[in-house]
């Protein structure tokens, strides 16, 4: 298991604010060039299914 945070709530790989996905992809947004954080975006989210959601 890995330590990345993850803050997103309605993710299926969130637990207790942890990521539990094998394997992780952060790709940039737009050109490929970013300045901060704001710039990435998490490409293995899925969304939890309504039976998961609290």
């Amino acid at each position: 298991m890995n330590n990345l945070k993850c803050t997103v709530t309605n993710c299926a790989y969130n637990s207790n604010t942890y990521c539990t996905a094998e394997n992780v992809k952060v790709d940039a947004c737009g050109d490929g060039f970013v300045n901060s954080a704001d710039g990435t975006a998490c490409r293995t989210f899925k969304p939890k299914n309504n039976n998961n959601m609290r």
